[in-house]
């Protein structure tokens, strides 16, 4: 019963004149499979009574128009003239042929055409629902009725059933394929801007580093993967940064910040991760490395900053960093790991700056 709630609470937008890309193509396609149906029909007819019917050719000018007429009209009057050719259409047949020779059939891409239309709220859909089965059931009551018109040998029912049933399932097919089509694009463009928001929601859009919350996600997964193996983290911050905003400005601020990250994801390559933790900090992620071996990176990073030429509208300087370092002791939560790394890097800061503390 869930999605029969779900489906009474869609609301319908306002129709207008423009409709939906997939839902035009579907008209589209149905009006032309449906014209080119009712020309075979007429001809059909012609060859076996050598006489013109008013109604099939009625029905295909309608569905002609129809076509024609999609462009510049709303879904709500291109689906009610399609509806109205193809009742019209299965009460003739009938009364012409008989309930054997299958046109009731054609009934059935009606009710897909309806309950696709994204401009009709649901009860109305329900309503037409409805609406098509008690048509066909009259449909079916009035064939037992009486007999019809014109009375079919086998080989005709045969024919006629054949003709009936191909052009039913190829515009069945048609519609099938346009909605799946439709729908699997939607998904798939869902997933990519999905994909996308997260990516932008994991990433500092100063440095396009990652920020702390992809940072902190990508320890975890670590951790739920290889919870055996050692690492360590690292937290980096720029000394005196303060002086080089005041001096020079923010927007140098910001060159700096750039310029460090990446020269941090140049340093990190593969080894291991980098982000912007906030502010000027920056958070290291050292997969697989002991304390030692983590110290020696974060030695060598330090080194290579210290070194690192900075140019910025004519202001030559340098900058240092000051790096505190933490090792997995396999008992603490991450976050109590990320405090350590924070302490030490604040004991290097109260002891001097430019160094490394593991």
């Amino acid at each position: 019963m869930r999605f029969l709630l779900a489906f009474f609470h869609l609301k319908a937008p306002k129709s207008g004149r423009e409709m939906p890309a997939y839902y035009r193509s579907a008209l589209s396609a149905s009006t032309v499979l449906l014209a080119l149906y009712f020309l075979a029909s007429l001809l059909l007819f012609w060859a076996s009574y050598r006489r013109w019917e008013v109604v099939p050719v009625v029905a295909l000018t309608a569905a002609v128009v129809c076509r024609l007429n999609i462009p510049r009209t709303g879904p709500r009057l291109n689906l009610g003239v399609c509806m109205a050719v193809v009742i019209l259409w299965c009460a003739w047949y009938i009364h012409m042929f008989g309930w054997s020779a299958g046109v009731q059939h054609f009934l059935i891409p009606l009710l897909v055409l309806i309950f696709f239309n994204v401009y009709e709220p649901p009860a109305l859909k329900i309503v037409y629902c409805l609406a098509l089965i008690a048509f066909r059931m009259g449909l079916f009551y009035y064939a037992l009725s009486r007999p019809a018109v014109h009375a079919l040998d086998q080989r005709a029912r045969i024919l006629y059933q054949m003709v009936n049933s191909a052009a039913l399932y190829i515009l069945l097919a048609s519609l099938f394929i346009i909605f799946s089509t439709s729908i699997q694009d939607t998904e798939r463009q869902l997933r990519i801007d999905n994909q996308e928001l997260h990516r932008e929601a994991g990433t500092d859009p100063l440095t396009q580093l990652p920020n702390r919350r992809a940072m902190t996600d990508e320890i975890h997964r670590f951790l739920s993967q290889s919870p055996e193996p050692p690492f360590c983290v690292a937290i980096a911050d720029i000394d005196f940064f303060k002086r080089v905003n005041d001096t020079y400005g923010h927007n140098c601020g910001d060159y700096t910040l750039q310029t460090l990250a990446a020269k941090f994801q140049e340093a990190a390559g593969d080894k291991y991760k980098v982000c912007r933790w906030g502010g000027e900090e920056f958070c290291f992620f050292l997969p697989g490395l002991n304390l030692d071996d983590a110290g020696m990176e974060m030695h060598a990073l330090c080194a290579a900053v210290k070194q690192m030429p900075l140019s910025f509208e004519g202001h030559d300087f340098s900058i240092t960093i000051t790096i505190g370092v933490a090792e997995n002791d396999f008992r603490s939560p991450v976050s109590a790991i990320l405090e350590e790394a924070d302490r030490k890097l604040y004991m290097g800061k109260n002891s001097g700056r430019d160094q490394v503390v593991i």
